[in-house]
């Protein structure tokens, strides 16, 4: 009988935290699995999603095209394709720095709590992520407050993109300039892209949850805060095409 007692006791009391934390807030706020925005805020959201989602493209595209060409022999055609893929790799990831600032600034001007949730390493290929995961998921558990969870996602997201980045450039280089391309390289090339791009679904995710959070009366200065990033995007891209 105490032990039932106690069970119902800690119980009430995980109710009562939770409602004082405010952890409930926000949760029914998706449907079917993205946050709803009114159509001046999709207005806000879509050319951000636009821009990463074709560098994105044109990433996966080079990379694609260059295991194609190593795998039926043309590696000087296959080469020159991941170094187009590594230019590519750099802005979209200047894209995501920017993103992951505007974001950080804008979420303590919120006044409802803005709905996350866990990267888990399972989804992640290399082993970087997998490494890098396993020490944030208990960190991520052991933080109740929404903001605070906002920023440490922010953070963990920001994180993994520079590891990710660092560990492509490093064996883009090593093997360029030693020109020692093994098949486990390609692979390694693979898994870091196909992490890279689930970080970057993430953050878009993210940056839409931060959106419909987000007072009216911000909506302006967050406008102005993200010019630069689709500016630098076009002008990036454009001048890589004259080139």
């Amino acid at each position: 009988m105490k032990w039932a007692l106690g069970g119902l006791a800690l119980l009430l009391l995980g109710v009562l935290l939770r409602w004082i934390l405010r952890l409930d807030e926000g949760r029914d706020q998706r449907v079917g699995g993205l946050i709803p925005l009114s159509a001046e805020r999709e207005a806000i959201f879509q050319p951000i999603c636009q821009e990463i989602e074709t560098q994105t493209t044109i990433l996966g595209i080079s990379l694609n095209d260059a295991i194609d060409e190593r795998n039926a022999g043309q590696t000087e055609i296959a080469w020159r394709l991941v170094r187009l893929a590594a230019s590519e790799w750099d802005r979209l990831a200047e894209i995501l720095t920017l993103l992951s600032k505007v974001m950080s600034k804008h979420a303590a001007r919120t006044r409802v709590p803005i709905p996350t949730h866990s990267v888990t390493r399972h989804h992640f290929k290399s082993r970087v992520m997998v490494d890098f995961l396993r020490t944030h998921e208990l960190l991520s558990q052991l933080v109740f407050r929404s903001k605070l969870r906002f920023q440490l996602h922010l953070r963990i997201l920001r994180r993994a993109a520079d590891s990710l980045s660092t560990e492509f450039r490093r064996a883009y280089r090593y093997a360029d300039r030693t020109e020692d391309r093994p098949a486990e390289l390609w692979t390694r090339l693979d898994f870091y892209f196909h992490d890279f791009d689930l970080v970057t679904k993430e953050a878009l995710l993210t940056f839409r949850a931060l959106l419909f959070c987000l007072p009216h009366s911000e909506l302006e200065s967050l406008t102005a805060d993200l010019k630069p990033l689709v500016k630098r995007g076009v002008r990036a891209t454009a001048v890589g095409a004259e080139r």
